[in-house]
């Protein structure tokens, strides 16, 4: 994989010129993508910038994210050809940090359920994950240091595990969602795809102008809560390993580790997640749904077809089900410096039918609170699997740095 770090300090002592680093990611994409398929479209005219953080960084798109620039047809039939006049929020900060848009990843149609045909580097036989199958891909592919994807439930998170790369879903409205194709506007969060936990801090850091995002870690030895969410179901072998070897690595490089139990209305909270994304996606989708409903992607269409019957009143209960859930995960939280959970229930599945169980993934974006996946195994097949660091709400920089002490107690 191509660390944003090393070519960052590469540019700088001028070892390394921008459009030569630019160069290199064209070559890496030519070489490679014609396999994975993890790019819809490329940018021929992107050349890179001379001034910023992240100058002579190449960054995929997400195609759900607009771009002036490209095309924006969200994998769905409705929107072929679409151009957007502007870029979304997250793109221009980008630009304005001197990043280079190389062009825009595959997505599931709508960032729902139908799956894309991007392969899963490590074993092409397997789903990369989704819905941004298409960043996790490029970025584990070696082909960019830096993709942006978006979570409704684990589609930042799982990707990263089953693609070996790190990742960072923020604190929810961290990043702007404004030019994103809304799914759920209490879950959608845009996210980062990078190759180790540096290069997503980097990448953060320079897109919020918060350079406290990358640093020297406050938490030396954290205190970190194991939470196995007994509640959606058992994990795994391999990942039930994951965690087991994470919880162990970061014991023995000097944290304090222990099992944490969730309290019920948590448990409550996981359950009622899809009753908050489907009465919001039906609202989201109102258009696409009522105007081309012929046209819409066949598995979105049928959890809408099956979801129809929510009503205002479940989402409000449900709504209230997050809220005290947030408050009492909070209290969690002022206990341990982290929490450490699963990824994904393993490695990802045979296949490309599905793009995996977002189970895991799915409380902590409701909660809206940072999730840092860092690659811990491999499990058959050469296929990797990850394990997440989570912090408090807004608290995204002792997330990172925390991810960054159990990355480093797994390579001892």
């Amino acid at each position: 994989m191509i660390s944003l770090a090393d070519l960052q300090h590469r540019i700088a002592s001028g070892e390394l010129s921008t459009d030569a680093a630019i160069t290199q990611t064209r070559d890496a994409i030519a070489a490679r993508d014609r396999t994975i398929g993890a790019f819809v479209r490329l940018d021929e005219t992107a050349r890179a910038q001379q001034a910023g953080p992240l100058r002579g960084i190449a960054v995929g798109i997400k195609d759900i994210i607009d771009t002036a620039d490209l095309p924006t047809e969200m994998g769905a039939a409705i929107y072929r050809g679409h151009q957007p006049r502007a870029d979304a929020p997250v793109v221009m900060a980008l630009k304005q940090a001197g990043a280079t848009i190389i062009g825009k990843t595959t997505t599931t149609a709508f960032a729902a359920n139908d799956p894309t045909a991007t392969l899963n580097p490590h074993n092409h036989a397997h789903t990369p994950g989704g819905s941004s199958s298409g960043s996790a891909a490029a970025v584990a592919a070696g082909m960019i240091p830096l993709a942006l994807g978006t979570q409704t439930g684990g589609s930042v998170i799982r990707p990263a595990s089953f693609c070996g790369v790190a990742a960072i879903k923020p604190s929810y409205r961290l990043l702007p969602t404004v030019g994103v194709k809304c799914f759920s506007w209490t879950l959608d969060t845009v996210g980062l795809f990078g190759a180790g936990v540096r290069d997503v801090a980097l990448g953060l850091a320079a897109m919020t102008r918060r350079p406290e995002l990358v640093g020297p870690s406050k938490v030396s030895a954290p205190r970190i809560g194991v939470v196995t969410q007994a509640f959606a179901g058992s994990p795994e072998p391999s990942g039930a390993e994951a965690l087991q070897k994470a919880a162990r690595a970061a014991e023995q490089a000097g944290a304090t580790v222990r099992e944490l139990a969730m309290p019920e209305v948590v448990a409550e909270a996981w359950r009622i997640h899809p009753v908050v994304q489907e009465f919001e996606a039906h609202q989201s989708f109102a258009w696409e749904y009522g105007q081309n409903y012929d046209a819409m992607p066949p598995l979105l269409r049928g959890r809408l077809d099956e979801s129809k019957g929510g009503t205002p009143a479940e989402y409000d209960a449900a709504m209230a089900v997050t809220l005290r859930a947030r408050q009492a995960l909070a209290t969690i939280l002022s206990e341990v410096d982290v929490l450490l959970t699963l990824s994904a229930p393993g490695a990802a599945p045979e296949g490309l039918a599905s793009t995996g169980d977002p189970r895991y993934n799915r409380l902590w974006t409701l909660m809206g609170v940072p999730c840092v996946n860092v690659p811990t195994l491999t499990a058959e097949g050469g296929l990797p699997v990850g394990v997440t660091v989570i912090a408090g709400f807004g608290d995204d920089a002792k997330a990172l740095a925390a991810a960054s002490f159990v990355e480093d107690a797994l390579r001892k």
